[in-house]
């Protein structure tokens, strides 16, 4: 898709979603702040785009496009975080030479601002994850995988909170049970804990005790499965209370918008991926009234 053909499509998926049906000028000229929240997922080592010969997905994705799409939309709205939802390892001849380094060299040069880890980045073992942490100039996020008694304890974080134009942006990370994904020779004495509580624990805490203007989870739990006793996106959305956006990864769904869903005070919780290696980029626009809490929320994806 070429960018100018996004940014319609944005304006038009702005309108639709955040406004209500009004037109994107009238929901603009409500509003006095604007956010941008733009992410990826299951990017799984794909740096170089796909070939021109590829069956699916000919010249899609790229670490390159992707920085020069960042840099535009950055310049349009200062106001942008830029965040990943796991599985940034395994996927192609890079990972197996530089064992992540590339992969978080280059997330550190386009300037992401939060990851949180996927069960792939444990591929080359907890401590090949820790050889590379030196590389990521950004902060990992998982609040419900404790690391207290591995090699990682003191490097990850279950939260952080971002000041954007005087707005606090509280985000949390959620990992997926490695048991049966992961070797536990790879993983050790990392402990999985239930995300659907941990992730109550997290929006509590960042909502009511540090009073974010808005909550964000970065999740690589997976969309939707068919055995619903499996945690998801779709599950945790409904279960909680204060978490506006989920930004997923791990079952590598592409949606054209991200899904609405009602949560458990029975008000709208965004959840979207965008599919996986670096082909898309999501873009999620919040809009802020004068009292600093979301009016609009315009939604798009750029490819």
């Amino acid at each position: 898709m070429h960018r100018r053909t996004f940014l319609n499509n944005s304006l038009a998926a702005a309108t639709l979603v955040g406004c209500g049906g009004m037109t994107f000028n009238a929901c603009q000229n409500k509003t006095q702040k604007k956010l941008t929240i733009l992410h990826t997922n299951d990017v799984h080592s794909h740096i170089d785009p796909f070939p021109s010969t590829h069956h699916r997905y000919s010249n899609q994705g790229g670490v390159a496009r992707r920085a020069t799409l960042v840099a535009q939309l950055r310049k349009e709205n200062p106001n942008t975080l830029l965040f990943d939802a796991g599985d940034i390892f395994q996927g192609t001849p890079y990972f197996n030479f530089y064992g992540g380094e590339l992969e978080f060299k280059l997330m550190s040069m386009l300037k992401y601002d939060a990851a949180t880890i996927g069960n792939h980045d444990f591929d080359n073992g907890i401590d090949g994850l820790l050889a590379q942490m030196p590389y990521a100039q950004f902060p990992f996020l998982s609040a419900n995988y404790d690391f207290s008694k591995t090699v990682m304890d003191g490097l990850i974080t279950p939260y952080k909170i971002f000041l954007v134009d005087d707005l606090k942006i509280g985000v949390y990370g959620l990992g997926i049970k490695l048991e049966g994904l992961v070797n536990q020779d790879l993983y050790k004495e990392t402990v999985y804990l239930h995300p659907y509580e941990i992730a109550q624990d997290m929006e509590r805490v960042l909502h009511e005790e540090e009073q974010c203007n808005l909550v964000i989870c970065l999740s690589h739990i997976g969309y939707e499965y068919k055995n619903k006793n499996i945690p998801s996106d779709m599950g945790l959305a409904k279960t909680t209370r204060y978490t506006d956006l989920i930004i997923g990864g791990h079952t590598h769904t592409f949606l054209e918008k991200p899904t609405l869903v009602q949560n458990a005070l029975d008000k709208t919780v965004l959840v979207n991926q965008v599919g996986c290696y670096g082909i898309n980029l999501g873009k999620v626009d919040f809009y802020f009234d004068s009292d600093e809490k979301a009016a609009g929320k315009g939604i798009s994806i750029a490819v």
